[in-house]
């Protein structure tokens, strides 16, 4: 693979998305990871600086964009120097409608 890209399993690994390497394999293949909101079934697809990652996780939705890659898994801290969240997650408990004014 090229310097400027890395492998996206080995990302969200390294990132911290998957507990272990098969499971972001799984993660991929079953259609939870969108790169540039195209539904990616191959974890070999290379992602780069700047790629925009929509991830379709057990408990929340994410939105981020890839910062940078790592050469091993580390630290919380050091995965999050990955990537840049640019939505919160979604958990559908939002409120149907905005609080109307009493009165």
């Amino acid at each position: 693979m090229r310097d400027d890209r890395q492998r996206l399993d080995k990302w969200l690994w390294f990132a911290r998305f998957a507990r272990s390497r098969p499971a972001a394999v799984r993660l991929v293949e079953e259609g939870h990871v969108r790169v540039a909101s195209k539904r990616v079934e191959n974890p070999a697809l290379g992602v780069k600086p700047g790629d925009v990652l929509t991830l379709a996780l057990p408990h929340a939705t994410l939105v981020v964009r890839v910062i940078g890659f790592a050469e091993r898994r580390g630290s919380y801290e050091q995965a999050q120097t990955l990537y840049e969240v640019l939505s919160g997650p979604e958990r559908g408990d939002q409120p149907l409608a905005p609080d109307a004014p009493e009165g």
